[in-house]
């Protein structure tokens, strides 16, 4: 089926960079609007927020300021105009949301390596009170995790049942991830982007339509848990609906991670958002959602 993409290099750039430097508030409120205020901007995600399989991907923790990835690229957009922006990128490849998804990886035997461990407990603790600004790109690796437990027999002849459940509690984590940020920054404005359907990534081409089908509920599932965030004052960037992101273009070597290309085109999506609060509600009902049967 699926595997999850904690590669070696992935871990040894977190061996490498340990060394290395409420619900009610508005995301649009004064501190993230005015203009003339300073910019600290805080990126919680996996391999994607060092720009893994980008030209210049970064260390973990490192300041990296020409990487080549989405969340260095939206730093140095926020810049233009001189404004003053502050930094800090807590994502960890080959991290999880939360114990729960990093449990049911131990307990199919592809444990997530004790450095990336998950957003919950070693990122979201760490992100800094003068938050502004805050990125979160969750699900990819969840996603391989609920996929691989069903191909290792979990969900016996209730699959869909199985994996409805699992995204069930994913959304729980990720609605207590945005919780802990809040705690953390009060008036930060938080911008979620959503999961693009990974059954038309080019690592699962190869897999048969059944596994196809359920990365796809899986995906999807997941992804409309982060929609759901909307109604939480949480901004939504809309991965899944499109379709640039579905090119093989788009995509580093293993199929999984994006380019260059890729990044370009998160970067893209999420500077209104991030920088001046623009609020597009995600769709619904794009031929995204359904890339197979």
């Amino acid at each position: 089926m699926t595997r999850i993409l904690v590669t070696a290099a992935a871990v040894a750039l977190i061996a490498l960079g340990t060394g290395c430097s409420s619900e009610s508030d508005s995301p649009t409120s004064p501190s993230a609007s005015d203009p003339n205020r300073p910019i600290y901007y805080t990126a919680i995600g996996a391999s994607d927020g060092i720009g893994f399989g980008g030209s210049s991907p970064c260390l973990p923790y490192a300041d990296c300021p020409g990487g080549t990835g989405y969340t260095q690229t939206l730093r140095r957009r926020l810049t233009e105009g001189g404004r003053t922006v502050s930094y800090s990128n807590l994502s960890l490849p080959g991290a999880v949301l939360s114990r729960f998804v990093q449990d049911l990886a131990t307990s199919i035997g592809r444990p997530i390596e004790r450095l990336s461990g998950n957003f919950i407990d070693q990122q979201a603790p760490f992100v800094p009170t003068e938050t502004t600004h805050v990125t979160i790109f969750a699900g990819g690796n969840d996603s391989n995790v609920i996929a691989q437990s069903v191909l290792a027999g979990r969900g016996g002849t209730n699959v869909n049942g199985y994996v409805d459940a699992q995204v069930q509690q994913w959304g729980t984590d990720f609605e207590a991830l945005i919780a802990a940020i809040r705690a953390r920054a009060p008036s930060a404005r938080i911008v979620a982007l959503n999961l693009p359907n990974l059954a038309g990534s080019p690592y699962v081409q190869g897999n048969t339509v059944a596994e196809r089908s359920v990365m796809q509920r899986v995906a999807v599932g997941l992804s409309d848990r982060v929609n759901a965030m909307t109604s939480r004052n949480v901004l939504v960037v809309d991965l899944m609906c499109d379709s640039r992101i579905y090119s093989p273009s788009s995509y580093a070597a293993d199929g999984f991670h994006p380019n260059d290309a890729g990044y370009a085109v998160f970067a893209e999506l999420t500077l209104p958002v991030l920088r001046d609060g623009v609020n597009n509600q995600p769709s619904a009902s794009c031929p995204q959602r359904r890339v197979v049967p």
